[in-house]
């Protein structure tokens, strides 16, 4: 028999309560029940029942928020046995996990997705030192270096950037970006904890990949980069894109760095002073190819027109978020999906105080930091 990894054993033996939840957080418990089966996996319904290291990321964040510990150790375990061919230590997890073309369930596609390995890093370093337990820093610390070492690369013109995944978005002189995968705030906790890094060059960075993926004040949702200097968003901003607004709009505002990003993105602001909701698709020279948005993109947007000090716009896109709330499922949208539930914890978490962030990154929770 094989020896068991310890944190894998750790993570078998500690009882499952999925019920447990320290903190009252009504989105989450009606998230986990809905989108979790009892492995603890997040399924996204639309997409063939699939799972990615995204979700399960997100989730461990939540899991930590709603102060849920339980199911932050069942999602852990779920990600490393099947995403990470059960050493998290040793992998990087697989993005996508789903049915395959002979019904069998397994990876398929292994190349990982740094989106969620970053967040994976920062919330079990956040989770290490909130529940005092080393063992959850450890593992973070040990995939923030990883990250550096399998999904980081240097572009002459930009400086240090964070890949999308180690494999597919480089060749040649072009780099392939999204400025969707680097939340400012998890760069700046990085920083903290592994100064030796390159989390502050990334950081540095940031404002200028930012602004030159939203030429018109709106975010495109890829962008490439070549090594002279050119750069070419892609031609539309959309479901990628209304995270840029999102991580913007929860850093502190004593975050260095802040008010330019907030300012590259003035075309969303601009664009709800005259229009009911965001659009779902904006075209690269700024002009809305799609008005009609899902109810996750005016949740992800309310804190970026908090932080810019649009109080009719805020309470225009509140107003239509709550209208949204299915009181007998506790979820937004009829039906509810997945990536709007995402958007939504994020952005009404952080609006109910439930969670916010330093101005160096680091996490703030309501269960512990009252």
């Amino acid at each position: 028999m094989t020896p068991m990894k310890p944190l894998l054993f750790l993570l078998l033996v500690i009882p499952m309560c999925p019920g447990s939840v320290g903190q009252d957080w009504p989105l989450w418990k009606s998230y986990a029940s809905s989108f979790m089966d009892n492995q603890i996996r997040v399924i996204d319904r639309d997409a063939g029942d699939r799972t990615t290291s995204e979700a399960q990321a997100y989730a461990m964040f939540f899991a930590l928020v709603a102060n849920d510990r339980p199911r932050f150790d069942g999602l852990l375990r779920w990600t490393e046995v099947n995403l990470a061919s059960g050493d998290l230590t040793g992998h990087l997890p697989a993005w996508l996990w789903g049915k395959g073309p002979k019904n069998n369930w397994g990876v398929l596609d292994g190349n990982p997705a740094s989106d969620a390995d970053l967040w994976l890093a920062y919330t079990l370093i956040e989770a290490g030192k909130a529940w005092n337990e080393p063992r959850y820093a450890s593992l973070g610390t040990n995939l923030a270096k990883r990250i550096a070492d399998q999904e980081v690369a240097e572009i002459p013109s930009l400086g240090m950037v964070l890949l999308p995944a180690p494999k597919g978005f480089h060749r040649g002189d072009s780099y392939r970006l999204n400025a969707s995968y680097v939340p400012l705030q998890l760069l700046l906790r990085l920083v903290q904890e592994l100064p030796d890094g390159p989390w502050h060059r990334i950081a540095a960075g940031l404002p200028t990949l930012i602004s030159r993926s939203a030429p018109h004040g709106f975010a495109t949702d890829w962008i490439e980069y070549k090594a002279g200097g050119n750069t070419f968003p892609s031609p539309l901003g959309s479901y990628d894109a209304i995270r840029v607004y999102l991580w913007a709009g929860m850093l502190d505002p004593a975050t260095p760095g802040r008010d330019l990003l907030l300012k590259a993105l003035s075309g969303m602001t601009l664009y709800l002073r005259t229009n009911p909701v965001p659009p779902e698709k904006v075209k690269q020279d700024g002009t809305v190819q799609s008005a009609k948005s899902p109810v996750g993109f005016s949740a992800a947007v309310l804190p970026f027109v908090s932080a810019m000090d649009e109080k009719d716009i805020e309470s225009q896109q509140m107003s239509r978020v709550k209208s949204e709330l299915n009181p007998n499922t506790g979820l937004y949208g009829n039906p509810a999906r997945y990536y709007d539930q995402n958007l939504a914890l994020f952005a009404l978490g952080w609006k109910e105080r439930q969670f916010w962030f330093g101005s160096h990154g680091d996490l703030k929770m309501n269960w512990r930091d009252k």
